[in-house]
């Protein structure tokens, strides 16, 4: 008897869908919405009206039935495995994964847990956000993070958050952003002693985690550590052979 194809998708190949926000800054390597940060393929779906400032400065606030029905476009196409580029939807977590019925892991921040377990006593881990006045408990809690875990942001910078929040412009200096990161991350160390490890919450701050493991002498865990962790799962490495 010959091998037998199965169908039932219209995709094949890319079983990790990411939802999108709708945005028109640079999207350079390693952030979430170049595809070619990616070493497999993924779906896209971009959820049209949800643009940063309305996710990360409004709450997302009645945007939850557009990322459902993107959701199931998404896993309709053929999705296994869903995911979105902004950490603040981990609002959105417990929703979309009881709509779609496949993982869901909304947001960086889901890894605050994984990744404290993993240090040694006396040590716990600090989070950079994009925005750290609109990070919630809602927020964190939805994530599984712990309240009294530290964070700070980046609205102080010179470009980062004005960029992809505020869309005060559609070039971004990719020299400033990195220094933003990176001095949010310094007065992170600066301010708690007893950091271990970071985790980024914003999905493009993937391009600055190598500088900041340099700068910071700690791990540091990203939405790209989230996927490529998640993706593993939904498509095992095979040794056979």
């Amino acid at each position: 008897m010959g091998t037998i194809a199965r169908g039932g998708k219209a995709v094949y190949g890319a079983p990790l869908g990411i939802l999108m926000l709708e945005a028109r800054f640079p999207r350079i390597p390693g952030d979430m919405g170049n595809a070619e940060t990616w070493p497999f393929p993924v779906l896209y779906r971009v959820v049209r009206g949800a643009s940063p400032e309305r996710v990360v400065l409004d709450g997302a606030a009645g945007l939850l039935p557009d990322f459902l029905d993107a959701a199931k476009e998404l896993v309709d196409f053929g999705a296994e495995a869903i995911t979105t580029n902004c950490g603040f939807l981990s609002l959105f977590q417990a929703e979309i994964a009881a709509h779609v019925g496949v993982p869901v892991a909304t947001s960086s921040l889901m890894q605050v847990p994984w990744v404290q377990a993993m240090l040694p006593p006396g040590k716990r881990v600090g989070v950079i956000t994009v925005s750290a006045g609109s990070l919630t408990p809602r927020h964190l809690e939805a994530a599984g993070v712990p309240l009294d875990t530290p964070f700070v942001g980046t609205e102080d910078g010179e470009e980062f958050f004005r960029v992809l929040i505020r869309a005060e412009k559609q070039d971004m200096d990719v020299d400033l952003a990195r220094r933003d990161i990176l001095r949010a991350g310094e007065r992170l160390m600066r301010e708690h002693a007893d950091i271990g490890a970071v985790v980024l919450e914003c999905t493009n701050m993937p391009p600055y985690a190598k500088a900041l493991r340099a700068a910071l002498g700690v791990p540091v865990f990203d939405v790209y550590s989230l996927v490529t962790w998640l993706r593993a799962g939904v498509r095992p490495r095979g040794f056979e052979g």
